[in-house]
């Protein structure tokens, strides 16, 4: 992925700069950063797509899975498997 890059400057504290410092090398150590706070990012708005589709499904506009998606999967296989056969 060719990404166009800038320096940004960010306080962190000594002993989390200290830790990066011991455990990536020097050169690795932008990477180390840059993916962590991908994986934080992605994290984040997973958990804000979470709490703002709470409650989006409704029983009632999906009367199909009333018994469980268990039961509605079987079914559709249930069907498949018979229209093949045909």
């Amino acid at each position: 992925m060719n990404t166009t890059t800038r320096q940004a400057n960010f306080l962190l504290p000594e002993d989390l700069i200290e830790e990066i410092k011991k455990s990536v090398s020097r050169r690795e150590q932008s990477k180390f950063v840059t993916e962590a706070l991908r994986k934080e990012l992605k994290r984040m708005r997973f958990e804000k797509a979470l709490k703002t589709s709470f409650g989006a499904w409704e029983d009632a506009n999906h009367p199909e899975m009333k018994a469980g998606t268990e039961e509605f999967v079987r079914s559709l296989r249930k069907s498949s498997r018979a229209a093949r056969s045909r």
